[in-house]
């Protein structure tokens, strides 16, 4: 499809007590096949993005070429979604790379500071109830509250100093330490974690640990795989199931905390920045876990409208082979104990 180039002429005109940008470049002008395909999600949505984060976004400028809150959402959605700072993305809202660079981080820090409100675990009895109903209602695996997992995203090398960040593959990445309910939303997401990490020891140092052990243990767990320790509150598969009920436990296991892998190929299908398959990340640690957090809320907020990865045309994605991992062997006599009550009690 052939879409004029769009340039970005701004006039300002006294609004309240500020000013108010003009742009030439509307997302009105363009089709709604246009809109998906190149920004990665609908028109409403972005108008919605647009109101939530308009404030933040919106700063009184005398200025001529002032860029509004629209076209900074554009163009962060843009690069989230392709992998690709200049391009078609740059070019169709008449912006230079200098100009991208500025918008990312603005959009990303807007949605950074939104990220408690969009990513969090039920607060209430009833919340927490129904997370159990619908994660027994997968696999019949009983008092789930998440299913918890790692995913590493590639960086730049932060310096030729700092190994922290290489990972056993030899690329520099963050890993990021997710949890998600049977939906595929996000309850967590501890993304600043270095590569060189391996998955127990960011259990063994993330916020999510604290949370649960002293707020968040209400008869319940997290389901892990074997790259995490078993814990009272975080259950993991049995190393060799030997009888029917641990072969059904283990099968329950699997087949709910596959959620969580389902989950990363979805954010990783809809944010291309993320996968890998442009290029790593073009910034500091610090800024890329931004990033990666930002693109976490928005995948959370196109949940809440309905919106999954089948809705972006340009969503494809490349399989990734499993990352492999040394299993973990409890030596926590009470989770096992736990664990051991639970296949008694239910397999």
């Amino acid at each position: 499809m052939s879409v004029p180039l769009a340039v970005l002429d701004c006039d300002l005109v006294l609004y309240g007590r500020g000013y108010r940008t003009l742009d030439r470049f509307r997302l009105d002008d363009v089709t709604d096949e246009y809109v998906v395909s190149t920004y990665g999600f609908p028109r409403q949505f972005i108008y919605y993005l647009v109101d939530l984060l308009g404030d933040k976004l919106f700063r009184p400028t005398l200025r001529a070429r002032a860029i509004s809150p629209e076209t900074q959402i554009l163009a962060a959605l843009g690069f989230y979604t392709s992998g690709a700072f200049q391009t078609h993305v740059g070019d169709a809202i008449g912006i230079s790379q200098a100009s991208m660079s500025r918008c990312v981080a603005s959009v990303t820090e807007a949605l950074v500071e939104r990220a408690s409100q969009f990513i969090h675990f039920p607060e209430d009895d009833t919340g927490i109830y129904n997370l159990k109903d619908e994660f027994y209602s997968v696999a019949g695996m009983p008092g789930v509250l998440g299913v918890v997992g790692c995913i590493h995203v590639a960086i730049k090398a932060p310096n030729a100093d700092d190994v922290s960040y290489l990972n056993r593959k030899g690329l520099h990445s963050l890993n990021c330490l997710m949890v998600c309910d049977a939906k595929g939303v996000l309850l967590s997401a501890e993304t600043h974690w270095p590569g060189s990490l391996p998955n127990c020891t960011v259990l063994q140092q993330a916020a999510l640990k604290n949370q649960f052990e002293t707020e968040l243990h209400k008869d319940g767990w997290l389901l892990g795989d074997n790259s995490f320790s078993l814990r009272t509150w975080l259950m993991t598969p049995l190393h060799i199931p030997e009888t029917t009920a641990e072969y059904r436990y283990n099968m329950a296991h699997s087949a709910t905390h596959n959620i969580i892998e389902r989950t990363f190929r979805t954010i990783q299908s809809r944010f291309r920045c993320l996968d890998g398959s442009k290029c790593t990340l073009q910034y500091s640690p610090e800024k890329s876990s931004h990033i990666i957090l930002a693109c976490c809320v928005l995948h959370n907020i196109s949940l809440e409208h309905g919106l999954d990865v089948s809705s972006s045309p340009a969503a494809e994605h490349t399989e990734q082979p499993e990352e492999e991992y040394e299993q973990i062997e409890s030596t926590d006599s009470d989770a096992c104990h736990v664990r051991q009550e639970l296949l008694l009690a239910h397999f």
